[in-house]
């Protein structure tokens, strides 16, 4: 019997909507997932390994990779690029894994037009308020880091509408639920609500 290919799901949110945290969860719980790696120009910290954390490469190489279109998304920010390598997305998907990409809404839509079969999933927070809270509570962000990102999710909130599901995280359990089901659905494991 042949190996079916596997799907390619990438999930948005904005900061502190808990999107880390059901892609983890979803890499230890889901057989047959991979969570997709980016390249970067960027230099390696101490606790970073290549091919782990990220594909570390030259600022040359990731130009070539640019204009080879071996990327499904790439931008750079503060002169540092980053990127999504097709072929080792395209690898896992042949070998019958689903893969989970992490990406801000620019890069999903990147991907969407390279990949139109991708499920695009947007992780919303239950509200702003809600949002502001838990970006407080982590006490790593100034008041003003808080208020830019604040700015920044309700930029990335509306365009939650480009997204085939939106998933309200306003208890984890649920939203990995609501996460664990689109997952299985292009398994063909569930049926639709």
């Amino acid at each position: 019997m042949m190996q079916s290919r596997g799907h390619l799901f990438v999930l948005s949110a904005p900061s502190g909507a808990g999107k880390s945290t059901l892609i983890d969860r979803s890499c230890r719980e889901l057989p047959d997932i991979w969570h997709s790696i980016s390249a970067t120009t960027r230099p390696r910290r101490d606790y970073e390994q290549d091919g782990v954390h990220y594909y570390f490469i030259e600022q040359t190489r990731f130009e070539e990779m640019i204009a080879g279109n071996e990327l499904l998304e790439w931008a750079c920010v503060f002169e540092e690029c980053y990127g999504t390598p097709a072929e080792a997305v395209d690898a896992h998907l042949a070998g019958g894994n689903d893969v989970i990409m992490d990406l801000d809404v620019q890069g999903a839509l990147q991907v969407k037009q390279k990949r139109v079969e991708a499920s695009l999933i947007f992780v919303m927070p239950p509200s702003l308020d809600e949002l502001a809270k838990r970006l407080e509570h982590r006490a790593s962000e100034t008041g003003e880091d808080v208020e830019y990102r604040l700015s920044k999710a309700e930029e990335e909130m509306a365009q939650s509408h480009r997204y085939d599901h939106v998933i309200i995280n306003d208890d984890l359990d649920t939203a990995f639920c609501e996460l664990k089901n689109i997952i299985l659905l292009h398994r063909g494991e569930v049926e639709s609500p």
